[in-house]
């Protein structure tokens, strides 16, 4: 397997990058308070995430609450949801096909070209699994700062980006890398399948000698 170090690499960073976005689908710092106030005295901090709201006071205690009904949560909150649990679904099921793609694993009825579609495929789930991240991760970001910025909002209802968002950049980079690499394995190998030469057979002979020898076998027969 170390001749192949592509996909290795590509399956290194599809395990970061689905650690990275389970995280950020499980972290509440999706939204932080913003100190845009003149007062430097903060007593309590506000947390907003996928999931659950926190409070962290002053006096270091954290309380989170989860959200009630699914229904009554905001149109972006339920598609940035549903977007993360595809992506980390997408990366689980792109990690086995990608194991099972490499030349060195033993797989029972499974050719090499078999092996190269499996690899070719799991660099496309993760593709896919990365734009998934990106798109709830920078769509939340965009609205944060649109927010910020925006004068008709309250300074108290303004927000910052917190820590999962950055986790979930990183994620979706890793993400889209590992399918990179991935494709690209596929693509050499397949480049290289077809470029292969084929095994000498047995050397027929050409049309014109057939003729040549039954020719010659007739003028022996007529002399005869």
């Amino acid at each position: 397997m170390a001749s192949y170090p592509l996909p290795i690499a590509g399956l290194v960073l599809g395990l970061l990058g689905l650690a990275g976005a389970l995280g950020a689908m499980l972290l509440p710092q999706w939204r932080v308070s913003a100190f845009v106030g003149s007062s430097i005295v903060v007593f309590e901090r506000l947390w907003e995430g996928l999931w659950m709201s926190c409070v962290r006071q002053a006096t270091a205690t954290l309380q989170c609450k989860h959200y009630g009904s699914l229904l009554a949560l905001p149109p972006a909150l339920q598609a940035a949801r549903a977007l993360m649990c595809v992506a980390v679904g997408l990366s689980l099921l792109a990690l086995p096909l990608g194991a099972c793609g490499l030349r060195g694993v033993q797989s029972a009825g499974w050719s090499g070209r078999a092996k190269t579609h499996l690899l070719g495929a799991s660099g496309v789930l993760f593709l896919l699994a990365g734009v998934s991240v990106l798109t709830p991760v920078s769509w939340t970001a965009n609205a944060i700062i649109r927010d910020f910025r925006s004068p008709a909002v309250h300074a108290a209802q303004k927000r910052e980006l917190g820590a999962a968002l950055f986790l979930g950049w990183a994620a979706a980079a890793a993400l889209l890398l590992a399918g990179a690499l991935l494709c690209g394995g596929c693509c050499r190998r397949r480049k290289g399948r077809g470029h292969r030469c084929p095994a000498p057979g047995p050397r027929l002979p050409h049309a014109d000698e057939r003729r040549n020898r039954a020719a010659a076998r007739r003028a022996s027969t007529t002399y005869v």
